[in-house]
């Protein structure tokens, strides 16, 4: 018997703003739902955990990274909305939801309060199996990160990565300070905020695998006939202990005698010297630790004393949420 369910364009309509579905899907449902409103949006989130169970397997590794700031600027949080492909991470309605999603988490403290809070009267994670049937990939938060402090801010890069940073305290210039570590965090990936946060045993294996490297490289450049690299002892400042520093001050010294230079010039060439010192013994500082890096804006300086030079201020912690 052919179904008589009369479906209005307002209804439709209606149906598609609740859901984001396309125009067809929502008639569709509509029809099999006899016109209620209710049942048609179950129809369509039957449809979207028949297709998420379909593409489980997928990889999200595309999408969009949102974050944002309460009110405040005490509380932030930073998400990835995956989905299969750049194309549909691209698309506005894809960028709309990633914003909204966005919203709620930032009144969440996990990523699992955050799947079980409250989307429009179903939980976020129906949201996303309705909407894997509406877009036909697979959809998935594969970052939620959330920091608080004193004051934090953020930094999003053409919603591929997004950057938080808490602040010790609001000083005068905050948001470009704030902005700008952020922008130091998603453009160069440090892990810790100081080498005082490493594990000794963490150290030490990365320098025994780092020297082996070199070594490996240097037998070949030995046989090309090529400079050799340096082979270090050390690759954090944990491990530049006062009786480290203080031979290599001493070995400094050493150098200067053998060069002839007279000792009342000594007070302006070692600082020099003991500066190239560290920097090529903390090459895993420089690379991981936020503090330790070069600050993108001015190379000269590192990021530590960026924000010393803003007043009576310091980072308390970061956080990076990126695709992939």
């Amino acid at each position: 018997m052919e179904n008589t369910v009369k479906i209005t364009a307002a209804e439709v309509n209606k149906l598609r703003q609740a859901t984001g579905a396309g125009m067809m899907d929502c008639k569709n449902a509509l029809v099999e739902a006899g016109g209620d409103f209710d049942k048609a949006i179950e129809v369509l989130r039957k449809k979207g955990q028949k297709v998420a169970e379909k593409r489980a397997d997928r990889d999200s590794s595309e999408g969009a990274a949102i974050a944002k700031i309460n009110a405040e600027n005490t509380s932030g949080i930073a998400i990835v909305l995956g989905c299969e492909t750049d194309f549909v991470g691209k698309n506005d309605n894809f960028v709309t939801l990633a914003n909204a999603l966005a919203d709620i988490a930032l009144t969440c403290n996990t990523k699992e309060e955050f799947l079980a809070a409250d989307f429009g009267g179903m939980t976020v994670a129906e949201k996303l199996i309705e909407q894997t049937g509406v877009i036909g990939e697979k959809l998935d938060i594969t970052a939620f990160e959330k920091l608080d402090a004193p004051y934090v801010g953020q930094y999003v890069h053409i919603n591929k990565i997004a950057a938080l940073v808490g602040l010790s305290a609001k000083v005068d210039n905050v948001e470009t300070l704030v902005k700008d570590v952020a922008m130091q965090v998603a453009s160069m990936g440090a892990t810790t905020l100081s080498y005082k946060d490493f594990d000794p045993a963490f150290i030490a294996s990365e320098t025994e695998a780092r020297i082996a490297v070199i070594e490996k490289d240097n037998i070949e450049l030995g046989r090309l006939g090529k400079t050799l690299k340096n082979v270090p002892t050390y690759i954090s400042m944990a491990q530049l202990t006062p009786e480290v520093i203080a031979q290599a001050e001493d070995a400094a010294k050493a150098e200067l005698t053998a060069e002839g230079k007279p000792e009342q010039i000594w007070d302006r060439i070692l600082p020099g010297k003991m500066e190239r010192f560290i920097s090529d013994n903390t090459t895993l500082d420089q690379e991981q630790c936020l503090l330790d890096q070069k600050f993108i804006k001015d190379e000269k300086q590192t990021v530590a004393r960026y924000v010393a030079s803003n007043g009576d201020v310091a980072v308390t912690g970061f956080k990076r949420a990126t695709l992939g």
